[in-house]
């Protein structure tokens, strides 16, 4: 009976296999290493403004806050040099808003600094941004798609921003969360910084040389920012209820239906709409309380689940 035995492999083959991936690694990891890590700030300015104004100067009535958004700038290009030493800096851009996405001679004096690129959502008739969310998604998604970052400095605090963190982690880039501190609570919605690489706070030092009140002129006497004291939860989730009565009202249980399958989430239009009728009755913008509006649309489910 003859026996056969398994061939021996070629070990000149073998040798040779091992020196091409090895050179092929060298190739990829010679690449890698010339080419530059690279950076992207994204600043929501309403944010900045609510944030920066409340914590410095006690308002958040762009109207009675004088930013220095050069000087803000600056400072946060500055801090993102240190954070990634070996990385160059892409641009910072500056989202805001302005009626029929017209830029305002501040957001032209901003458009021209080096570096800097300034992306405008609408302002509707109660001085709120429409669409710079999207905004901030389709950069942040396509600079991440295209490798053209690797990390992205986002500063804002709308929980409306997650999608805008997934979709550029889901290409590869490290998304880094700054804020504002808020003298009470959190400016920053949880499952925001719950998705986010990392997290930094800037204090009032940090804050204070970029902003100061602003003198209203006299045509302006009668629309002095808020003074008074900010609600808590449990007056802001009354609110909500009270909110989602009229709603409930207005549109009948069909509504409610349609709205239900979606808890805890509420569909875009239906959350401005309880945001715009909540600040109307609050007398109170809650752009910069990211605790207060979970609030208020914790109060709005409270009353509908009791009616389903």
């Amino acid at each position: 009976m003859t026996e056969h035995h398994a061939e021996a492999p070629d070990l000149a083959a073998v040798v040779a296999g091992i020196e091409r991936t090895n050179e092929l690694l060298t190739r990829v990891l010679a690449e890698v290493a010339t080419t530059p890590a690279t950076h992207a700030v994204f600043v929501d300015a309403g944010y900045a403004y609510a944030a920066a104004g409340r914590l410095v100067v006690g308002s958040e009535d762009r109207r009675a806050i004088e930013l220095d958004a050069e000087g803000l700038i600056e400072a946060f290009i500055d801090k993102a040099r240190t954070i990634f030493p070996d990385s160059r800096l892409l641009r910072v851009y500056w989202y805001d808003g302005a009626r029929r996405r017209i830029h305002t001679a501040e957001q032209q004096a901003i458009a021209e600094l080096p570096d800097v690129k300034v992306r405008l959502g609408n302002l509707n008739a109660h001085n709120q941004q429409k669409g710079v969310d999207s905004l901030i998604r389709t950069d942040l998604e396509t600079l991440a798609r295209h490798r053209a970052i690797s990390d992205a400095v986002l500063v804002g605090g709308d929980e409306d921003l997650v999608s805008a963190v997934e979709a550029a982690q889901g290409y590869g880039a490290r998304v880094h969360l700054w804020g504002i501190e808020a003298p009470g609570g959190r400016n920053q919605a949880d499952p925001l910084l719950w998705e986010v690489d990392s997290r930094r706070t800037f204090d009032r030092d940090f804050c204070e040389p970029y902003v100061t009140r602003r003198a209203a002129p006299e045509s302006l006497a009668d629309a002095a920012p808020y003074r008074g004291p900010i609600p808590d939860r449990e007056e802001v989730r009354f609110v909500g209820a009270r909110v989602a009565s009229e709603w409930l009202g207005a549109r009948g249980p069909d509504s409610l239906a349609e709205l239900l399958p979606g808890h805890p989430y509420l569909p875009g239009a239906v959350d401005q709409e309880l945001l715009v009728a909540a600040e109307a009755l609050l007398g109170l913008s809650l752009r910069g309380h990211a605790d207060l509006r979970r609030a208020l649309r914790d109060g709005f489910w409270d009353h509908l689940r009791m009616r389903f």
